[in-house]
């Protein structure tokens, strides 16, 4: 076993030691061998040693290099070293995370992380949270609670009599919500075109002008940070709208909600803490390995009762048992990896993380402007989103720059206007890497 697991990490430190030397997308030579995979059902054992060979070998040159610093697609971190080893010993210890009995550390880890990420954004402190697998479980989680919230008060029970027949409840979401949001809401039930949709301004926030009037069978869905632009829905004013009619504010902060770790972007998280319930992510900014992501609700026992269910072997009597918590009994032990990067990073990494990143996405802008490039948002976050002309001329940028190899940028529609977007989220983005991966999309830009 010990030397499986040497040879395993020996391999793993010379693949993340060689991202920096290669092409931050795969060869198509190496994703065709990926078809070497695809053979029939193997009749006889093979070597553990043989089978991790085979991943390498076969499997490594194959990804793409998002754990280095020059990817820029989507909004996706690295992992940061520590979270990396954290991971492979809480793999090694082989937990159910779901039970206290079955994972006492993991349980005892998830109760200081929650409590300090609580802290950092500013939540209430009787509020319950549970390590999901992303932002979109997350969402699914807390709308779910409000869900049963907003029926309790009208006397049903949505748990054991389901939607037929329920009081009618209205979802408010703004024109450019996120995906997730649309997934959870198909997802709980409601429906992902069943809601009432609010125009937003040049940015890509609601507009309080169109805001709608709200009741107590309401949820609003608010964004910390649109993936698009990095903006953030005026959630103050949201919930010093809806909170007197006895709506229900959500926030899907998948990223932008750890903008409250830095002092200089704290002012754009304002009054989030004043919402009912909060989804984010773990393995976006704060650069921890796939999957995690953390629900939050003020009403503790919104959450519990949502997501828990008994039976005659799961008694238990602790004060927090993960699995109530959460969509799913089994898991995996999120909460080391988590308290992991807190552990390290401490306050002021975790501020010099979110501002260092900022910083690269800034300088991004700024020379693609100087270049003579349209940057169609205001980049008061980590996200750039750029336009080299025509959707036909700045699809091709995007594709070329994919082909080139020094960075990866992807592509998307913001407002009607074709946009390649730069997302720095990564721990091990450096400033060279910012340097080298600008000059190749002027270079490709201009040829």
């Amino acid at each position: 076993m010990s030397n499986l697991l040497n040879d395993t990490a020996r391999r793993a430190s010379r693949y993340l030691e060689s991202l920096d030397a290669r092409s931050v997308a795969p060869t198509q030579e190496a994703i065709a061998a990926l078809e070497e995979f695809a053979r029939p059902f193997p009749e006889q054992e093979s070597t553990a040693e043989t089978v991790v060979a085979e991943l390498d070998q076969i499997g490594s040159p194959a990804t793409m290099a998002s754990a280095g610093g020059r990817f820029f697609g989507f909004v996706i971190g690295g992992s940061l070293p520590v979270t990396v080893a954290a991971s492979w010993l809480a793999t090694a210890w082989d937990q159910n995370a779901g039970l206290v009995v079955t994972a006492p550390t993991n349980a005892a880890l998830e109760n200081v992380a929650l409590r300090w990420i609580k802290g950092i954004f500013n939540l209430p402190a009787h509020s319950a949270g549970g390590f999901v697998t992303c932002a979109t479980t997350a969402n699914f989680a807390a709308l779910a609670a409000a869900r049963h919230s907003l029926l309790a008060r009208e006397g049903w029970d949505v748990e054991a009599q389901g939607l037929f027949g329920a009081p009618p409840i209205t979802v408010v979401v703004g024109e450019e919500v996120h995906a997730s949001i649309s997934k959870a809401l198909a997802l709980i039930g409601f429906g992902r075109e069943r809601v009432v949709r609010v125009p937003v301004d040049a940015q890509g926030r609601m507009r309080m002008d169109a805001f709608p009037f709200v009741d107590e069978r309401t949820i609003v869905c608010v964004q910390a940070g649109s993936v698009n632009s990095g903006a953030f829905d005026p959630v103050l004013e949201i919930c010093e709208r809806a909170h007197p009619q006895g709506a229900w504010v959500h926030v899907d902060g998948a990223f932008g909600m750890w903008a409250a770790a830095a002092p200089s972007r704290a002012h754009l998280v304002r009054g989030v803490e004043e919402a009912d319930s909060w989804a984010t992510d773990a393995h976006k900014w704060l650069n921890v390995p796939y999957d995690s992501g953390l629900v939050f609700t003020r009403e503790a026992g919104a959450l519990r009762a949502a997501m828990s269910v008994g039976a005659a072997y799961l008694a238990q009597d602790e004060d927090r048992v993960p699995y109530q918590y959460t969509p799913d009994f089994s898991r995996r032990a999120r909460g080391v990896e988590v308290w992991a990067a807190l552990r390290q990073l401490g306050r002021k990494g975790l501020e010099n993380l979110i501002e260092r990143t900022c910083r690269h996405a800034r300088r991004f802008a700024d020379g693609l402007v100087a270049a003579g490039y349209s940057v169609l948002n205001d980049v008061v976050l980590n996200q750039v989103l750029v336009s080299f002309g025509d959707a036909d001329r700045t699809r091709e940028v995007i594709g070329r720059i994919q082909e080139e190899g020094t960075c990866w940028c992807g592509g998307t529609v913001w407002q009607g206007r074709t946009a390649m977007r730069i997302s720095v989220s990564s721990w091990a983005t450096t400033e060279e890497d910012v340097e080298r991966s600008l000059a190749a999309i002027l270079r490709v830009a201009a040829s």
